[in-house]
């Protein structure tokens, strides 16, 4: 009877910190597009007010204002919803960008098929490269001033060496010719070919776990891949 009690109390405390984190997710989220974009909760409460709007009309034509209204209601909200997602990416990126370890921050904030090891390789002016293992093979992503490709191509050379034919690519991070926004960082990983199977990853990043990184500080804050909607 006791232990029923117990595991109850347990549940109904876990259940709580679960709603608590999502919560703070959002105020967090919150806190962002308020600051980066002032004006952003009055346009995703314009778009809400106007479909619901729209909805009641089409109702009203059709005979059914109020039952419309009621189905417009869940469509106004997720299309807001989905316009505040869009102003907390660019906002939290925003947040970031040009920070010390920005790009790791965003390779380690993708969840699947992806393993991220940062700063591989520093300098003294904090030019720095992170190491990525994923279907596309080794993913060296650089990001810095003029010493990055140093650093690229010593970190290249260690991984031939170190991983003779497993496929090596290089990304830099930064807003010029040839390079990555880190905005788009995420999206490019994504795209590049793969090339190993599952088996011959799998051996790749055995390989790896005997070669370390470095401590570096990474940029906290909300990333857009942890914003999700709250649940009822």
């Amino acid at each position: 009877m006791f232990g029923r009690k117990k595991k109850k109390e347990e549940q109904a405390k876990t259940g709580t910190a679960k709603k608590q984190s999502q919560m703070a997710v959002v105020k967090d989220a919150y806190k962002l597009v308020k600051k980066d974009s002032p004006f952003a909760i009055f346009w995703c409460l314009l778009v809400f007010v106007l479909i619901v709007t729209f909805g009641v009309i089409i109702g009203s034509n059709l005979g059914q204002p109020i039952y419309a209204g009621f189905l417009s209601l869940p469509l106004g909200f997720l299309a807001a919803f989905f316009l505040f997602t869009r102003y907390a990416n660019t906002a939290a990126f925003s947040s970031i960008e040009g920070q010390v370890g920005a790009g790791a921050s965003v390779l380690m904030s993708i969840r699947r098929g992806f393993v991220t090891t940062p700063a591989v390789n520093v300098n003294r002016d904090q030019d720095m490269v992170h190491r990525v293992s994923a279907k596309a093979g080794i993913i060296l992503v650089g990001e810095g001033n003029f010493g990055v490709r140093s650093l690229m191509q010593d970190e290249r050379r260690k991984m031939e060496r170190f991983l003779s034919g497993v496929p090596v690519t290089e990304v830099i991070v930064g807003n010029g010719a040839g390079q990555v926004p880190i905005r788009k960082l995420q999206k490019h990983m994504k795209k590049l070919p793969k090339k190993l199977n599952t088996v011959q990853l799998r051996e790749v990043r055995a390989r790896l776990k005997s070669v370390g990184g470095l401590s570096v500080p990474i940029p906290k804050g909300p990333m857009p891949t942890n914003l999700r909607m709250p649940r009822r």
